[in-house]
C-alpha cells in the first residue's frame, strides 16, 4: 500500500510539473509572437464560476431570464435560435401566460394557407425562435460576408482545446463549461489596441480570445447600460456576458440538471450493487476450500 501511495504521489507531482512547464511555454510563446501569433485563441478563455458547474451544479433561473433578455434585445438582431421552442422557456420559471405573451411578440412567416399563399402571424408557444434573416445568404450579405452562427447549440459547439494534462483532470472535476467560458471571454475580450506590428484585416475587430484568428467581423456587441435589468443586477458588459453565456448553455443542454441527477443515482446504485455482490460472493464461498 505504501508503494502504491508513493507512486500516486509521484504521478501527481509529475503531472503538476508538466502542467507548469506547459503554462510557462505557452506564456513565453505568446510574449514572443505578440505581433504574429501561431496559435488561436491568443489568450485562453478565463474560467468562470458558474452555478451549473460540477456534478451537482444547477441553473440559476434568474440569471437565465436575464440572459434571455440580453439575447432578445441584442443577439437576436443577427443570431437565430432555430432549435429552441418558446414553450421550453417554462424551464426558466415563466408561466404559460407569460410564454404566450412573449411568443406573440414575434412574427412567424407561415403557410401556405388554403389559397396557397404564405402569410405572417403572431408566434405561438409551439413555435421556435424565428431567424432574423430569410436565409443564410441574406445573413451573410448583411454581416460583411460572414453569416452569424445559430446560437441554439453554440455553448456546446464552441470550446477551446485544453491540452495535456488539464483534459485528464477535467474527467475527474467534470469540467464541461468550455463553451460558456469561451463565449464570455470573447464578448468581454474586444481590444481596440492590438499589439504593435499586428495586421488587422479591414472590416474586422481584434479579439485575442477568438478561436479562429486575430480578429472577427462581429463588432463589440455589448456596452454598459445597454440592457435594463429589473432585478437590480449590475448593468455591465461583464454581467451581460455572464448572463447570456449561461442562457446559451441552457439552450444547448436544457436537460442538464436531470442528466446529473440520473447519473448520481446510477452511481449510487452501482456502488450498492457492487457491495452487495461482494458480500454475496464472500458468503457463498466463505466455507469452500480453494
Amino acid at each position: 500500500m505504501k508503494k502504491i501511495l508513493t507512486s500516486l504521489a509521484l504521478l501527481g507531482v509529475f503531472a503538476a510539473g508538466i502542467g507548469a512547464v506547459g503554462s510557462v511555454a505557452i506564456a513565453a510563446e505568446e510574449a514572443h509572437n505578440a505581433a504574429a501569433p501561431t496559435h488561436f485563441p491568443i489568450h485562453e478563455p478565463k474560467e468562470m464560476d458558474w452555478t451549473f458547474a460540477g456534478p451537482f451544479g444547477t441553473y440559476d433561473k434568474a440569471q437565465l431570464q436575464r440572459g434571455l433578455k440580453v439575447y432578445k434585445e441584442v443577439c437576436s438582431a443577427c443570431h437565430s435560435m432555430n432549435l429552441v421552442a418558446f414553450r421550453t422557456l417554462e424551464d426558466l420559471g415563466y408561466s404559460e401566460a407569460q410564454i404566450k405573451s412573449l411568443s406573440a411578440e414575434y412574427t412567424i412567416h407561415d403557410g401556405p394557407n388554403d389559397t396557397g399563399d404564405m402569410f405572417d402571424r403572431p408566434g405561438k408557444p409551439s413555435d421556435h425562435f424565428p431567424a432574423p434573416f430569410a436565409n443564410e445568404e441574406a445573413a451573410a450579405a448583411s454581416n460583411g460576408g460572414a453569416a452569424p452562427p445559430d446560437m441554439s447549440l453554440l455553448a456546446k459547439a464552441r470550446g477551446v482545446e485544453r491540452g495535456f494534462p488539464r483534459f485528464v483532470f477535467d474527467i475527474f472535476t467534470q469540467y464541461a463549461q468550455g463553451g460558456p467560458d469561451y463565449i464570455h471571454s470573447l464578448l468581454t475580450g474586444y481590444d481596440e489596441t492590438p499589439p504593435a506590428g499586428m495586421v488587422i484585416p479591414e472590416g474586422t475587430h481584434y479579439n485575442p480570445y477568438f478561436m479562429s484568428g486575430v480578429s472577427l467581423k462581429m463588432p463589440k456587441p455589448l456596452s454598459d447600460g445597454q440592457v435594463t435589468y429589473d432585478d437590480g443586477s449590475p448593468q455591465t458588459i461583464d454581467q451581460y456576458s455572464r448572463d447570456v453565456s449561461a442562457f446559451l448553455m441552457w439552450a444547448a443542454e436544457p436537460h442538464m440538471e436531470d442528466r446529473k441527477k440520473t447519473g448520481f443515482r446510477v452511481l449510487v446504485f452501482l456502488l450498492l450493487f457492487g457491495a452487495l455482490m461482494y458480500l454475496t460472493k464472500r458468503k457463498v464461498w466463505e466455507g469452500v476450500a480453494h
